[in-house]
């Protein structure tokens, strides 16, 4: 899932930078743990430069009433400036004063905070502020920033936003959380009717990436509750999400969601027209041996009719040796040898593996 979470760092970044995400193009090539390492340490470039000033305001802010500190933010600072500031608070303090600032304004500190305070601040906050709050960043359309933010916060708060919440925000939030590792945990919120709401909105409205890339996160359990809901929708739609993932050769984010199916489940997938494409066929051969997942794509390819079978055994003849002999043991477990040509079986008869297993 190395493309999408590349792409969700590349996001990220440019948020950070204040960039458009086109002039960060470039780092597409980059593995997503290097361009989040990147984030990590421009985020401590950029909220660590003049701490000494920061902190002089803060001690000063110590000393004024929490809603005189929070009539200042408002007039005298503005929202960038209050943000850094509330980074520079203790928790508790920040809290106290946030708990007097309009939302509409707190919503927009959001936006410039420091991410390494959050976890601290939104423990203390009342679950109502948390919900408005969020709430205000939906209806702008700022999934980045509740990105940043949704990761920390308590079940409590995220029972009073989810249900609010459109199944487009869902999908384009969960797709840039900053900890992916509570994803299972969220996703494990929802009921199966919202799961599904939200996956019918993935096909209509484009967004089959952001959801592969939160059925990759929540994994698990929960991912395998996602894959098997979405094999329960109208053939068009998942006929729509094989096309997309061809599109954008995102085959390293599908097969492992495909390997969770039960057989039936993976009929039905296999059952599908995109999958009697010979382009999409080749190019999800191609996909799965260069992503080292042939053993994900293999329980779809027990499952594919028999016409389709016959076009992977031909698209898998025209691999070259080394893939064609790592791949060998799984071309011979699924009886897709017996498809091919002669000539394909004579150069599979002596690759190492086969003349190995006929010397055993």
């Amino acid at each position: 899932m190395d493309t999408l979470r590349g792409r969700a760092e590349t996001l990220k970044l440019a948020r950070l930078l204040d960039v458009e995400p086109q002039q960060l193009a470039f780092l597409g090539k980059l593995p997503a743990d290097d361009i989040r390492l990147f984030r990590e340490r421009a985020v401590a470039a950029l909220f660590d430069n003049d701490p000494a000033l920061l902190d002089r305001i803060a001690a000063m802010t110590r000393l004024l009433p929490a809603g005189v500190a929070a009539i200042i933010a408002q007039k005298a600072l503005g929202p960038r400036l209050a943000a850094a500031l509330a980074g520079r608070l203790e928790p508790a303090r920040a809290a106290d004063i946030i708990d007097r600032l309009p939302v509409d304004f707190t919503a927009r500190c959001c936006h410039h905070v420091d991410p390494r305070r959050i976890a601290g601040i939104m423990g203390r906050l009342d679950d109502d502020i948390v919900v408005r709050i969020a709430l205000v960043l939906a209806e702008r359309g700022d999934h980045l920033t509740m990105g940043r933010f949704v990761g920390h916060l308590r079940d409590s708060a995220l029972k009073g936003i989810l249900p609010q919440l459109d199944e487009t925000t869902l999908l384009r939030t969960g797709f840039v959380i900053d900890h992916p590792e509570r994803l299972g945990h969220i996703v494990g919120l929802l009921d199966d009717e919202r799961i599904r709401s939200v996956i019918a909105a993935a096909g209509d409205h484009g967004l089959w990436p952001e959801a592969m890339a939160v059925a990759g996160m929540a994994s698990g359990e929960q991912g395998a509750r996602i894959a098997s809901l979405t094999a329960a929708q109208p053939e068009p739609r998942l006929d729509s999400l094989i096309r997309a993932t061809a599109e954008q050769d995102l085959w390293e984010s599908l097969l492992p969601i495909v390997s969770l199916l039960s057989e039936d489940e993976l009929r039905a997938v296999a059952a599908l027209p995109a999958l009697r494409d010979p382009a999409i066929l080749h190019g999800l051969v191609r996909g799965a041996v260069a992503t080292g997942l042939w053993a994900d794509f293999l329980p779809m390819v027990r499952a594919l009719p028999p016409t389709a079978r016959r076009t992977v055994a031909k698209i898998a003849g025209t691999l070259d040796d080394t893939d064609l002999d790592t791949l060998a043991r799984g071309l011979d477990k699924e009886g897709l040898i017996e498809l091919m040509d002669d000539t394909t079986k004579r150069r599979l008869s002596e690759l190492p593996s086969f003349q190995e297993r006929a010397a055993g």
